[in-house]
């Protein structure tokens, strides 16, 4: 079954936004159009739950139980229990939050295990337990191909307690197998803690299949409101120290969560499960559950960029005076494209946008990759991403804009 691009685009404001028209978005990875589910219910909880939830009354009521649908719906399209999704103010203030927990959990002289292929969102944090004798060790990536090769890990893993490792890369673009990954990880005895952010935006993970132990991502990039989302599993969850108040130290899905929820995006990520479900709809995905509609969706979402995304890793692969990062081939990643270019990427990426390309340029939090393919992250690269939203005409316009520019 094919996407029904039309449907797609008018579930979100920013097609018909008149200061958009003519623009084609390319920065997607760092941040997604919002669908109108989440606006909409942001700008009703603001008009009329602006209060204290979970008191009797009727806004705060209705404020809580919206806060509640938002974690069970979504929680149930990623087949885990309800208390084992939290929000947090980003997927970074998630990672340091675990951090610390792990700091508390582990013992001087233990090992964990991150590579140089992640965001710095889920390798700085943990490196940091270093300065508590917490031993280090780096899976690191193919200088030329940013392949993070398993035949490394089995060492890695020797007597590790915690491997922490990106779904998908924000500069090399690979989409790593991460069911094959944690089980290597659980036969050594590590727990997994995965970053997703890189690929929810491209369909919400089944995370009970993967078999991660921890899964972020961030909503901001999967088409809602500034949160991060976490999913730990119970067991690990209640082993950990409790980060939360210590009254909330019974409730897993506080545990992680230091500081107040921002009541209003939390209530508005329930518009995830909106969008999703709709989609789902549309596609011939009445009847199914909540996991089959998040299923179904993901499947039409990649289907679509896939079929977008190998024409333009063609047509950069003939250009010379490119260096395109990590696979060649649409089917093995996400459509989140790196370039290295002869000129620095700022220049390139401001000339695009003279041809109405929104694209970025820099080093995206990801310069631990970068050094390891030979790139200076003061140079940076420019970052082509798009979501099975955008349109073959808005790839088309990118190229022809590099063609010109180039």
């Amino acid at each position: 079954m094919q996407l029904d691009l039309d449907f797609v685009r008018a579930q979100f404001p920013a097609f018909a936004e008149p200061s958009l028209q003519g623009q084609a978005f390319f920065e997607n990875a760092g941040g997604s159009y919002a669908c109108k589910p989440v606006i909409d219910r942001l700008t009703r909880f603001y008009h009329q739950r602006k209060v204290q939830p979970y008191h009797p009354f009727e806004a705060s009521r209705l404020g809580g139980e919206e806060m509640d649908e938002a974690r069970s719906r979504l929680a149930a399209m990623m087949g885990i229990a309800t208390d084992e999704l939290s929000f947090g103010p980003s997927t970074t203030a998630n990672t340091y939050v675990l951090a610390q927990a792990f700091r508390q959990h582990l013992k001087p002289g233990e090992a964990i295990v991150v590579t140089n292929q992640d965001h710095e969102a889920n390798t700085g944090p943990w490196r940091r337990l270093a300065d508590s004798g917490i031993e280090v060790r780096e899976w690191q990536i193919d200088p030329v191909t940013g392949h993070l090769p398993l035949d490394r890990l089995p060492k890695l893993l020797q007597g590790a307690r915690l491997l922490c490792f990106p779904h998908c890369s924000n500069v090399v673009g690979e989409v790593n197998p991460v069911a094959e990954i944690t089980a290597m990880a659980h036969e050594a005895g590590a727990v997994v803690c995965v970053d997703g952010v890189s690929y929810a935006p491209h369909g919400l993970p089944d995370v009970a299949a993967l078999g991660a132990d921890i899964y972020l991502f961030s909503a901001y990039k999967t088409y809602g409101p500034h949160q991060g989302i976490m999913a730990i599993r119970r067991e690990l969850g209640m082993a950990l120290p409790n980060q939360g108040h210590v009254f909330n130290g019974e409730v897993l899905y506080k545990r992680f969560t230091p500081a107040g929820p921002d009541h209003a995006q939390v209530a508005a990520c329930a518009g995830l499960a909106d969008y999703i479900e709709a989609l789902a709809d549309h596609h011939g995905g009445a009847g199914l559950d909540p996991r089959g509609k998040a299923a179904l969706t993901h499947d039409l979402m990649r289907a679509q960029e896939t079929a977008l995304l190998q024409p333009l890793l063609d047509y950069l692969s003939s250009r010379n005076e490119l260096r395109l990062l990590g696979p060649r081939r649409a089917e093995g990643r996400a459509p989140t494209v790196a370039l290295q270019a002869e000129a620095p990427a700022g220049d390139l990426a401001a000339r695009l946008s003279r041809h109405g390309i929104m694209a970025g340029a820099g080093d995206f939090y990801a310069l631990r990759a970068l050094k390891a393919q030979g790139i200076d992250p003061a140079q940076g690269v420019l970052r082509l991403s798009f979501v099975h939203y955008t349109s073959r005409a808005e790839v088309d316009q990118l190229i022809g804009a590099l063609d010109r520019e180039l």
